[in-house]
């Protein structure tokens, strides 16, 4: 008994010595999280980073590794990102695995310290607007002082960043005149101490910061994150309202409810899910846009138009502030409408015969006499009888057939009165005569 309680005695007390090594080795070990930048920045991006970000601060992580590769995007999502990036506790590092073009530039410049691959570039910073044209001197203005400060945040010369977004800034040491940007190079960048090394991949770049055996957790974009960054591009957006338009205008005019309402309602129900899940619209825009569609409902049966005008507000109010920005979300709808009236236009006149879907919008129907309209009773019997003009016809005026008076017109020219004309037609109401004295 006596030994055994020696035994329990002597096993606690080397768990006891035990304890503080394997703590001290599992501080040692670090944990690093690694966070893909990569295609184009959206506000679609903004919601994965914040997301991933949380996740690495929550989870005690020693360093966040942005790996980023990505020729740009728009300038007010690079911005936000840029305000997420600079309230970062955590140590921050950005891998420049390729390129980082324009925005990417932008983000990079947020991290306390830069690495490069070795065909690696960095730059080519430029604002422009979605025509692909120089913006204006106000958008310019803001831009470039974000550069600087981005730049300034974590001690690197802003001229550098200001020559990347501006092409008035000569850099003679580089070979960067008047009317160039400035790309910098894995060489170039750790010269003028934009970068602090040049590194073949992600192992390396661990291995030189002596983390090799760190736990290393690469954050992947989740189904819904990477369909929410599609949908959000500025490119999609008008495409999803284009068929969303075009599509509900279609199944107003048919029978029944079909494939073109169904797109049509799909786009709608993208659009929201999308810029839901990005971070741009609340539940109060999609509760706007429900109200929207009852009040057009509403219209069937209320007289005076004020509901479907409210209706129609409501739906266009809700797109434009889901989407953000209202400015470029205006932009898009007024595209995605430009295309839906022109298709429509080409579907009714080149394919309105074809199609049946088009049965309701296209007046096929007339009203002829074969189909039985008639605005008076043809006389047709009159035609090849004689009579006397009763009145000059001028060249309309009154004829004698038969002791009846009848209003006609003559073929020709002036016709005197108590002259012998012949009736040659008859169209409803207007017969024709021809002089025959």
């Amino acid at each position: 008994m006596k030994k055994s309680i020696l035994i329990f005695i002597m096993m606690f007390l080397g768990f006891s010595f035990l304890q503080p090594l394997i703590s001290s080795a599992e501080k040692e070990k670090k944990e690093v999280y690694v966070i893909p930048i990569h295609e184009e920045v959206e506000k679609g991006l903004h919601a994965f980073l914040k997301r991933a970000i949380n996740d690495a601060e929550a989870n005690n992580a020693e360093l966040i590794i942005f790996d980023i590769d990505t020729p740009g995007g728009l300038v007010d999502a690079a911005g936000d990102i840029g305000q997420l990036l600079d309230g970062i506790e955590t140590k921050t590092i950005a891998l420049v695995n390729n390129h980082a073009l324009s925005a990417g530039a932008f983000i990079a410049l947020h991290a306390e310290e830069i690495y490069m691959v070795p065909n690696g570039q960095m730059g080519a910073a430029a604002v422009i607007d979605q025509a692909g044209n120089a913006a204006d001197k106000k958008a310019q203005s803001y831009w470039l002082s974000a550069m600087k400060s981005a730049a300034e945040s974590n001690g690197r010369d802003p001229q550098y960043a200001l020559a990347m977004a501006d092409e008035t800034v000569e850099i003679k040491e580089l070979g960067i005149d008047k009317g160039e940007l400035l790309t910098l190079g894995s060489k170039e960048a750790k010269e003028i101490g934009y970068s602090e090394g040049t590194v073949k991949n992600l192992d390396e770049l661990l291995q030189s910061l002596n983390i090799d055996k760190a736990s290393v957790k690469e954050v992947d974009e989740t189904f819904a994150e990477k369909l929410a960054r599609f949908i959000t591009n500025p490119i999609v957006v008008p495409i999803l309202l284009s068929l969303a338009s075009l599509g509900l205008i279609v199944e107003l005019y048919s029978p029944g409810f079909g494939i073109a309402g169904s797109i049509g309602l799909a786009s709608l129900l993208l659009f929201f899910y999308g810029h839901l899940v990005a971070g741009l619209a609340g539940y109060e825009t999609i509760i706007l846009f429900i109200i929207g569609v009852l009040l057009i409902v509403a219209e069937f049966f209320l007289p005076g138009g004020i509901a479907g005008a409210l209706g129609i507000i409501g739906i266009l109010a809700s797109i434009l502030l889901a989407g953000g920005n209202v400015v470029q979300m205006g932009i898009s709808l007024l595209i995605a409408l430009l295309i839906a009236v022109i298709a429509m236009i080409i579907f009714v006149k080149v394919f309105g015969k074809r199609m049946k879907i088009f049965n309701k919008i296209i007046l096929k129907d007339s009203t002829s006499t074969e189909s039985g309209y008639v605005s008076n009773a043809n006389r047709l019997e009159l035609i090849g009888k004689i009579g006397v003009t009763k009145t000059a016809l001028r060249p309309s005026g009154t004829i004698i057939v038969e002791d009846e008076r009848i209003d006609a017109v003559s073929e020709g020219g002036f016709i005197q009165a108590d002259q012998k004309v012949k009736i040659v037609k008859v169209e409803g109401s207007r017969i024709v005569v021809r002089d025959i004295s």
